[in-house]
């Protein structure tokens, strides 16, 4: 896992949709850290830090320690919702950190050595079917990422569920198949044979006209 985040935030002693948008007025997001059977802790973080936070690759799988009070909530980002119109995040749940736990989380697919993919030399294209896949694990063992090597593969060419090497203890949730991660597609404008030059002079040296004749002529 990525290094853990630190953000810090202060309690929020009142709740509901009035509180939050007074919070969001105020520059601050609403959030909440829940889980191993302890009370809700319900916060406000700067939104400039979560605004950062979700930019940082795999916010929804790194740990996090949100400071409150002088005392640190370690935490597992579960969820952001977000403002339908402007894209700006509303509210953020965050669950509290248990190592033993398990959870289903979405890890980012990374394509390694597309330069050795003679498909892709040749002008192919890789479509990606999956950005993430979603994986079962402990909360201590997420995958910051899945490297997928591009080598030796050729146009028509797919990469399957079974061509990645899963860590000790991690399970894809989709187990009744070998799903699709990605294919070397054809390119999607392929070249054509030009059977004239642009451009081309007739043996006079003269463009040809729309009647294919050099010169116009009186009959």
């Amino acid at each position: 896992m990525a290094e853990t985040q630190i953000l810090a935030a202060e309690s929020r002693e009142r709740v509901g949709k009035g509180t939050a948008r007074a919070a969001r007025r105020t520059g601050k997001i609403p959030a909440i850290i829940y889980g191993n059977k302890e009370a809700p802790l319900s916060v406000a973080i700067e939104a400039k830090l979560i605004n950062k936070a979700l930019e940082t690759p795999g916010f929804y799988t790194s740990l996090i320690d949100i400071e409150v009070d002088g005392t640190k909530h370690r935490v597992l980002p579960r969820d952001t919702q977000i403002h339908p119109v402007t894209g700006a995040p509303l509210h953020v749940d965050f669950l509290r950190f248990d190592p033993n736990r398990r959870v289903t989380v979405e890890v980012p697919v990374n394509f390694i050595n597309d330069r050795e993919a003679p498909g892709i030399v040749r002008g192919g294209l890789i479509n990606v079917v999956r950005h993430v896949v979603e994986v079962n694990c402990s909360a201590a063992n997420i995958p910051d990422e899945f490297e997928i090597d591009l080598t030796g593969l050729d146009i028509g060419d797919s990469i399957h569920a079974e061509s990645v090497t899963l860590p000790e203890g991690v399970e894809f949730t989709i187990t009744d198949r070998d799903f699709t991660i990605a294919t070397i597609a054809p390119p999607t404008v392929m070249q054509s044979e030009e059977t004239t030059t642009e451009g081309d002079e007739t043996e006079d040296g003269t463009e040809p006209d729309a009647g294919g004749s050099a010169n116009q002529r009186e009959e």
